[in-house]
């Protein structure tokens, strides 16, 4: 037998995967494209500021208002003056022209620095597995394949977006944005703070793999009422620490040593349940491909709100129907 007829028998087969629940997916797809998701009676009752007063100029129109707008701008990819246009269009088709007013694009930019937004979290009736990893969105610069073919300009930025990630209901809990240079586990810290549901467990790639991590994990915040167990793979060389006193992460983690050192890497993911940590994957390809993979606004405090506006348009689509899949055997 030749090399090559070798080589191709040695290629493992591609693993095929076909959705079970097409029928229930095909119409939760067909329900994204609802305005009723982000316009409803209770937008248009509470259109206007009614709060308490201010120094300086009074608010017109109320957080929801903004909300509602910027929401249809990111989930439409619009700029901010074709955002005040669609809503003026949309008022008009619904007969409310007369009555309520649009914001326009200078009061969107200028109320989104300041917007307070709730993530939309559907609630569990007990613990949660929470998953975590990060992704990069662009802010401007040159797209991949021309940076592959003629070089990266000085001016590509990017920022991190860190995401925290229920694994039963596939829901974003927690996130937090950073600059490109922000560390992974640094940032698992304020996503537990996001986090009010009880965590069981935590899995996370080895970029996570750090004694403050396992610290936080073993002595989680007031809100979580046990110890989250790490589902972390240690780094190839990893090594038992000694320590005179007794620590549980420090035993967690030198137990998780041992077990990777005499069943293998493989055998322990398999068994650790490991491959949940792809859900945290498609969550981030969710949003790259839904949201976009690029930030329009230019101004930090505005890009943390339309990362967050991104977050919760997503988490609004996930309980209309996700796709359940099932291996096919070759």
């Amino acid at each position: 037998m030749s090399n090559v007829s070798k080589a191709s028998c040695s290629v493992k087969k591609k693993r095929v995967y076909r959705v079970k629940n097409w029928s229930a997916y095909n119409q939760a797809l067909i329900a994204r494209g609802s305005l009723t998701l982000w316009v409803d009676a209770s937008v248009v009752s509470s259109w206007y500021y009614e709060g308490p007063s201010q120094r300086g100029a009074q608010y017109t129109y109320s957080d929801q208002a903004i909300e509602m707008a910027l929401t249809l701008r990111r989930l439409l990819n619009l700029g901010l003056r074709q955002t005040q246009g669609f809503v003026e269009s949309l008022w008009t088709l619904m007969g409310l022209d007369e009555v309520l007013a649009v914001p326009d694009y200078s009061t969107l930019s200028r109320r989104q620095a300041d917007l307070t937004i709730a993530l939309p979290v559907r609630p569990t009736d007990g613990p949660m597995d929470l998953v975590v990893d990060s992704t990069g969105l662009k802010v401007y610069g040159e797209g991949e394949w021309t940076a592959r073919q003629h070089g990266a300009s000085t001016r590509r930025t990017w920022r991190k977006l860190h995401l925290g990630i229920n694994a039963d209901t596939q829901d974003i809990v927690a996130q937090q944005m950073t600059d490109a240079y922000g560390d992974d586990a640094r940032q698992l810290k304020p996503l537990l703070a996001q986090v009010k549901t009880p965590v069981t467990r935590c899995y996370a790639d080895g970029a996570y793999d750090r004694w403050h991590v396992h610290r936080r994990l073993a002595y989680p915040p007031a809100q979580q009422a046990a110890p989250i167990e790490a589902i972390i793979p240690p780094c190839e060389n990893a090594q038992h620490r000694k320590r005179k006193r007794r620590y549980r992460h420090i035993e967690a983690r030198n137990q998780r040593v041992a077990d990777m050192k005499k069943r293998g890497r493989k055998k322990w993911k398999q068994q650790s349940g490991y491959h949940r940590r792809s859900l945290v994957e498609t969550a981030m390809a969710r949003f790259k491909r839904i949201v976009g993979p690029q930030l329009q606004a230019r101004a930090w405090k505005r890009q943390q709100v339309e990362v967050k506006i991104g977050c919760g348009l997503l988490n609004r689509f996930t309980p209309l129907g996700m796709p359940q899949s099932y291996k096919v055997e070759s």
